[in-house]
C-alpha cells in the first residue's frame, strides 16, 4: 500500500545529501550480500559520484562482513578508487575485482575478518564493550601469530590479540569507532522508524546501526518507501528512529540487482501462494538435477551419504558456496528438506536456497534472524554438519579459501562455520586448470590431469586449521570426485576411491604430500557416477 505523506522530516534527504555527511578519514560500515542482497545501491553510487566529482570523501576505512557487489560496477566496486579508501576490512572480496586489484597493488591496506566476527564485533562496539572475545579464528590467518588478518604488505596492524581466560586461549578482536553506517531496509515512517518487511534477509543491519549510533556517528538508511507516522506496528520496527540520522528513499530499490520484488524471498506469501511457490521450486530443482551430469553432481551424491550419519536424527546444517550448492539442490530434488534444519549464515532458515550471484537468498524461508544471532548459534556449537568448499588443503588438514592466486578472497562466514560445526565435509574437485574428466557410466575417468594441484604440502593461508580441529574433536572429511580423505590424529587418511580411478596415477602422483592409505580402502558407490 502506498501512503501520501504531507509532513516533512529533516531526516529524509537525497542520496547526494547523505553522501555529503561522510568526512575524509571516516570509518564507514557497509552491509549487503552478493547479487544486491540488502545493498544500498543508490546511496553507494551517490558516494562514488561525489568522490569522482570532488575527490571527497578520501582515505576512508571501510568494513563489511560479507561480499557486496556484482564483480563489475556495483557494491564495493563503488568504493574501489585509489585515494577514496585507505583501509578495507572485508569478509569477502570476490564481488569486487577492482578492490582486489587495489589490494594486490598495495594501494590500500587490505584485511579480512570472519563474517560472523564482523557482525558480532559491531554489536560489541555498539554496547561499549572492550571488543569481541571469541575462539573463532584461533589457528587461522586471523590469529596474530599467523597473520592477524593482514592480506598485503601495506597492512601493518593486527586486528586481534591472543588473550588467556580461565586457562584457555581466545582472540580479542579490537573495537574501533564507526563514524558512518550505511544500512538498507524496506520502509521508514515519518519519525524515522525502520522496517525490514520486504527484505530477503536481515543481515547485520541492526548491529551496524547500533555501532555507529553509540560511536556518536551517523546512521544512514536507504529505504524504498516513506510511510506516515504510526504506519508501522511496534513489532515491525527493527531499527528505532532514535538511532537514525538520515533516510534516503529510492523508489526503484529492488530485491536483487535483477529481481524487482518477489514476496517469496521476503517470506510474505500467504499459505496457498506459498504452497504453490514451493511446488514450483521443487519442480525446478528436479529439472535441475536432470541437467548434464558432471563431477559436481558425483561429489554431491557422495557428500549426501554423510548427511544423516550424525548424532542427530534431524541435523542442523549449513551449505557453503560452490560444489556444496549441488548438495543443497540434491536434497531439494529428493524432497527431503523435512529431514534437516537448513541454515545459511545470512540468518535464514529453511526454504529453497539460491546459488551463484543469488547465494544468500532463500525462497519461502521459515525464519529470518539477524546475522549476529545466527553466528552466535554457530559459535555456541549449534551446527551439526557443514558442507563447505575448499581452494586447497594440506598434509595437516588445514584448508585455504581466503587467498588464492595472490588475490584476497576472504572467508565470508567460512571460519565461523567450519570452526564450529561438529562435522565438516569439504567438497571440491581434486585439481584445477586443464582437468578433463569423463563420468556418467558408473565410473570416473581422468582424461587429462590438471596443472594446479589443490592437495599441497602447506596451504598458502590457513582459513581452517586441521590441528585446531583435532583439539576440538571435530569430524572432518575432504571429498573429491576421485578420492575421499579424513582428518586423523596421525594425518590425512585416504579411505575411499571412485570407481575407475587409478590410485597411483590419478591420486598419489597428483598430490604434494603422501597421505596415510587405509588398509581397507573402499570404493565409492557406482551409482554416484551414473548419469
Amino acid at each position: 500500500m502506498t501512503f501520501i505523506v504531507k509532513s516533512m522530516n529533516s531526516k529524509f534527504m537525497t542520496a547526494a545529501q547523505a553522501a555529503a555527511l561522510i568526512r575524509d578519514g571516516d570509518t564507514v560500515g557497509l552491509m549487503g550480500g552478493g547479487g544486491g542482497l540488502m545493498e544500498a545501491t543508490h546511496t553507494f553510487e551517490a558516494i562514488q559520484a561525489r568522490f569522482l566529482e570532488t575527490q571527497h570523501p578520501r582515505n576512508l576505512t571501510v568494513m563489511h562482513a560479507l561480499g557486496i557487489g556484482d564483480k563489475k560496477t556495483k557494491g564495493m566496486n563503488c568504493f574501489a578508487h585509489e585515494g577514496m579508501v585507505k583501509r578495507v576490512m572485508g569478509g569477502h572480496w570476490v564481488w569486487s575485482p577492482a578492490m582486489q586489484q587495489l589490494a594486490l597493488n598495495e594501494k590500500i591496506e587490505a584485511y579480512i575478518l570472519p563474517g560472523g566476527v564482523s557482525s558480532q564485533l559491531m554489536r560489541e562496539i555498539g554496547a561499549g564493550r572492550p571488543g569481541l572475545f571469541t575462539h573463532v579464528g584461533l589457528g587461522t590467518v586471523c590469529d596474530p601469530r599467523l597473520g592477524g588478518g593482514k592480506m598485503n604488505a601495506s597492512a601493518k596492524e593486527d586486528l586481534a590479540e591472543v588473550v588467556q581466560m580461565d586457562g584457555r586461549e581466545y582472540l580479542r578482536y579490537k573495537p574501533f569507532p564507526i563514524h558512518v553506517a550505511i544500512v538498507r531496509a524496506s520502509a521508514a515512517d515519518e519519525d524515522g522508524n525502520i522496517s525490514f518487511e520486504h527484505e530477503a534477509a536481515n543481515l547485520d543491519a541492526q548491529s551496524l546501526a547500533l555501532a555507529a549510533r553509540n560511536s556518536d556517528g551517523k546512521v544512514i538508511v536507504q529505504v524504498k518507501e516513506r510511510l506516515p507516522k504510526g504506519a508501522l506496528k511496534a513489532r515491525e520496527v527493527r531499527i528505532p528512529a532514535a538511532w537514525v540520522d538520515a533516510i534516503v528513499v529510492d523508489p526503484h530499490q529492488q530485491t536483487s540487482y535483477d529481481i524487482p520484488f518477489d514476496p517469496a524471498f521476503s517470506g510474505e506469501l500467504t499459505a496457498d501462494a506459498r504452497a504453490h511457490s514451493e511446488a514450483l521450486d521443487h519442480a525446478n530443482e528436479v529439472n535441475a538435477s536432470k541437467e548434464e551430469f558432471s563431477e559436481r553432481q558425483a561429489i554431491a551424491r557422495r557428500a549426501y551419504d554423510e548427511l544423516f550419519n550424525t548424532h542427530k536424527a534431524r541435523p542442523v546444517i549449513n551449505y557453503g558456496v560452490g560444489v556444496p550448492d549441488a548438495v543443497a539442490k540434491l536434497i531439494a530434488a529428493r524432497n527431503e528438506q523435512h529431514r534437516i534444519y537448513q541454515t545459511i549464515e545470512h540468518g535464514t532458515y529453511g526454504g529453497t536456497l539460491m546459488d551463484g550471484v543469488l547465494f544468500g537468498y532463500a525462497r519461502n524461508a521459515t525464519a529470518m534472524l539477524d546475522a549476529a544471532t545466527q553466528f552466535d548459534f554457530y559459535a555456541g556449537g549449534g551446527l551439526d554438519i557443514a558442507f563447505l568448499g575448499f581452494g586447497e588443503f594440506d598434509a595437516e588438514g588445514s584448508v585455504n579459501v581466503s587467498k588464492l592466486g595472490g588475490l584476497t578472497v576472504g572467508p565470508g562466514g567460512f571460519i565461523d562455520i567450519a570452526q564450529n560445526a561438529r562435522k565438516v565435509v569439504f567438497c571440491g574437485t581434486f585439481a584445477a586448470k586443464g582437468v578433463k574428466l569423463a563420468t556418467g557410466d558408473g565410473q570416473m575417468k581422468v582424461l587429462q590431469q590438471g596443472s594446479v594441484q589443490k592437495l599441497v604440502n602447506k596451504v598458502d593461508q590457513i582459513t581452517f586449521s586441521g590441528p585446531q580441529a583435532l583439539v576440538r574433536k571435530q569430524e572432518v572429511l575432504y571429498l573429491t570426485e576421485r578420492a575421499s580423505f579424513k582428518l586423523t590424529p596421525n594425518g590425512i587418511e585416504l579411505f575411499e576411491l571412485a570407481p575407475g580411478i587409478d590410485l597411483q596415477r590419478d591420486v598419489l602422483d597428483q598430490m604434494q604430500f603422501k597421505p596415510l592409505v587405509s588398509s581397507h580402502l573402499a570404493v565409492m558407490d557406482r551409482q554416484h557416477f551414473v548419469r
